[in-house]
């Protein structure tokens, strides 16, 4: 679907932010009667005002009835989007903490839903309803627009709940976890704990200074770089089991491993970036776009001003930095998930 004309140029200006109240001459030239009667002027300096949410709607159409929320432990944790008519559901999948895992359909019905594959190096996972119900899945087949171009994020039952503009174009995002502790290499050569950061995946387990480290998910380690080099191919929000030693006594200890930007991040960055995503780098491609969106809106489809679905929201990563895998991306990787869930059913 294309928009008319006037409503790309309504689009464009109100997406500059600068727009704050027109004047009359300004409304004559781009509005005609029926637009300025129907829309008030007066907020539209934000373009996610809901007189703009409210027009971009029909963009959405297509996606209507492909997404859906996903519940984790009774709580909602994220956007999925339907990929296969027969109960597949692609999603974020770091946010997938605690069972059971539920899926809330356009229509509002909750049902019962699986792990049935995942990709640990974008953050997808791959869920299969445990329901007999058929489903429309959304179609990835447009690539992304030029840096500027508008990126919509759409909700369950397909309302728009962002509308930003593309600022960088595809491109990796390097792994950014850590435990959280500062390490030093004792005399009997093994990895031991000089430090521990406040609030950090360390801290939570209860490593304590003066631990050593000794093995990883049962694989011993030695020295601070085999533990760095083995810690290194763990993204934040998966967990690890510690082996370590402390005076004396052998201890095993299950710890998160998590953003070194929130890790080091001030309390005034914090309070300005807000809520964000448990995990968000690490990912082999992603487009950036300004769209404000909560880690629980990521898992959905972002469109483009014609209505083509062009990625994958994957991560909140700042206050207005939010990360979509592309289409070109989201294919392959969807594919060979369904390949892979359909053949382990049969």
């Amino acid at each position: 679907m294309r928009l008319p004309l006037v409503l790309l140029t309504l689009f464009a200006i109100l997406a500059s932010g600068q727009m704050v109240g027109p004047t009359a001459e300004a409304q004559e030239k781009l509005s005609p009667q029926w637009l300025r009667e129907g829309f008030t002027m007066r907020v539209s300096h934000r373009r996610d005002n809901g007189e703009m949410m409210q027009m971009v709607r029909p963009i959405l159409g297509a996606v209507n009835e492909s997404v859906v929320q996903v519940l984790s432990g009774g709580q909602p944790v994220a956007l999925g989007t339907v990929v296969g008519a027969d109960g597949y559901v692609l999603t974020k999948r770091s946010e997938l903490s605690a069972d059971p895992i539920r899926v809330r359909l356009f229509d509002n019905r909750v049902v019962p839903a699986r792990v049935a594959a995942v990709r640990r190096a974008n953050d997808l996972a791959l869920l299969k309803i445990e329901a007999n119900i058929l489903l429309k899945p959304a179609r990835f087949d447009a690539e992304v627009p030029g840096v500027g171009g508008f990126a919509i994020s759409a909700g369950r039952t397909g309302r728009p709940i962002g509308i930003g503009s593309i600022g960088v174009l595809p491109r990796r995002v390097d792994h950014q976890g850590g435990l959280g502790v500062v390490l030093r290499q004792g005399r009997d050569g093994r990895a031991r704990v000089d430090r521990v950061w406040q609030d950090s995946g360390a801290a939570e387990a209860g490593i304590e200074p003066e631990d050593r480290i000794i093995a990883i998910n049962g694989h011993e380690v030695f020295s601070s770089n085999s533990v760095i080099e083995t810690l290194s191919g763990i993204f934040p929000g998966e967990s690890v089991q510690l082996t370590i030693l402390r005076s004396g006594s052998t201890l095993d200890v299950h710890a998160g491993i998590r953003d070194l930007g929130i890790l080091q991040e001030t309390e005034n960055d914090s309070r300005v970036n807000g809520p964000r995503s448990v995990r968000l780098s690490g990912f082999e491609r992603v487009f950036q776009h300004d769209t404000v969106l909560a880690p629980d809106q990521c898992g959905g489809p972002v469109l483009d001003s014609s209505g083509r679905v062009i990625g994958l929201n994957i991560a909140r990563a700042g206050r207005v930095v939010s990360y979509a895998v592309p289409s070109s991306l989201v294919r392959p990787e969807t594919n060979s998930m369904l390949a892979e869930a359909r053949a382990a059913a049969n």
